[in-house]
């Protein structure tokens, strides 16, 4: 049976490198991207094995619409891996504008809930499953004189926050929760790599543990 994967989340290198080694596993898949309402359309990849679903983060009837979509073109949803990389708001706390906080919070904070929740229907209902969420590596923010990032590790910790909470009541449930990060930079084809052969072990005990990538060792948590 061919597997279905659904990868959700914004643009990014890691994104990317996630969509070409699903291309390298299965016929097809679905991929979804958090829109980039503040600086332009996000750019949709020309890969054949893609399927590219519309998804609105911060409106739940969206997260709802996303699920049933992948299933529907996939057949089902046996693996979803959420890509959590934020970019970052460089503004001094004066200088924040509240509309476009809004946006920044629905899509990279609000939105992960919104699609865990159906994500998690959809397993408990077909009795198995994958949940696997993946935590970009950020960047501590640049040097002293510079404006801090005000969204990327807010983000970023909300998220883990997330992954978190879902590991720790993952052990009794019939599908498996997984949660994935990494300690460099520049090494997002290798990450995604481990992402997916974690994933394709299938192993109960690696359920509800962070599985850490780094050049000088795998290791989980």
């Amino acid at each position: 049976m061919t597997r279905g994967i659904l990868i959700a989340g914004n643009e990014s290198s890691l994104f990317a490198a996630a969509a070409v080694e699903a291309s390298r596993r299965v016929e097809r898949f679905a991929a979804a991207l958090i829109p980039n309402r503040l600086s332009g359309p996000v750019s949709e990849s020309a890969e054949g094995a893609r399927i590219s679903l519309s998804w609105n983060p911060g409106n739940p009837v969206s997260a709802r619409s996303l699920a049933l979509a992948a299933e529907n073109r996939l057949e089902h949803v046996d693996e979803a891996i959420l890509i959590c990389a934020p970019p970052s708001v460089r503004k001094r706390a004066e200088d924040l504008i509240p509309g476009e906080l809004e946006v920044l919070i629905n899509d990279h904070i609000k939105g992960w809930f919104f699609l865990v929740r159906e994500l998690a229907l959809i397993f408990k209902e077909r009795g198995r499953g994958i949940l696997s969420l993946v935590l970009s590596n950020i960047g501590s923010g640049g040097g002293k004189d510079e404006t801090a990032d005000l969204l990327g590790p807010s983000a970023a910790a909300s998220f883990k926050a997330l992954a978190q909470g879902l590991l720790s009541g993952s052990l009794n449930e019939s599908y498996q929760t997984l949660a994935f990060s990494s300690s460099e930079a520049g090494e997002d084809a290798s990450f995604a790599s481990f992402i997916f052969k974690i994933m394709e072990e299938d192993n109960r005990r690696n359920a509800g543990r962070w599985h850490k990538y780094g050049r000088f060792g795998l290791f989980g948590r």
